[in-house]
């Protein structure tokens, strides 16, 4: 009996730990002094919680290709600012303004993307919340 008391209370406690573990603060992830702007192609789209992402390609300084990841508000935050699936789509020319990873990755929170249309699209950062 004790023994498998103790295996529901382990199991209890590992179900409340990792979904707050999996979460972060934006102040912990991203630089509000460093800030980011890219144009490129989109790569992926994925439209998940906590945080919808969207990866571009962008050409560096040496004419490479370098995949940018971009975090967003939720789908849900993002629907209701007027965000559709169809929004962004693979194969898009967008131009992202945002604030830059602290650790120096190729990742960025947005502020605002930009489609080929001129159409502006803000990303609900997670340091609006």
């Amino acid at each position: 009996m004790q023994a498998k008391l103790s295996v529901l209370l382990t199991a209890a406690i590992l179900a409340i730990c990792v979904p707050v573990n999996a979460h972060h603060s934006f102040a912990a992830v991203f630089d509000v002094d460093t800030s980011v702007a890219v144009s490129g192609t989109v790569t992926k789209v994925e439209w998940m919680n906590p945080h919808a992402w969207i990866y571009i390609d962008v050409e560096d300084d040496d004419g490479e290709s370098i995949n940018w990841a971009f975090e967003l508000g939720s789908p849900n935050g993002l629907m209701r600012r007027g965000w559709t699936r169809k929004s962004v789509q693979v194969g898009d020319a967008i131009s992202v303004a945002g604030y830059r990873a602290r650790d120096g990755s190729l990742r960025g929170n947005v502020i605002s993307i930009v489609l080929a249309d001129g159409k502006e699209l803000t990303g609900l950062s997670s340091r609006d919340k």
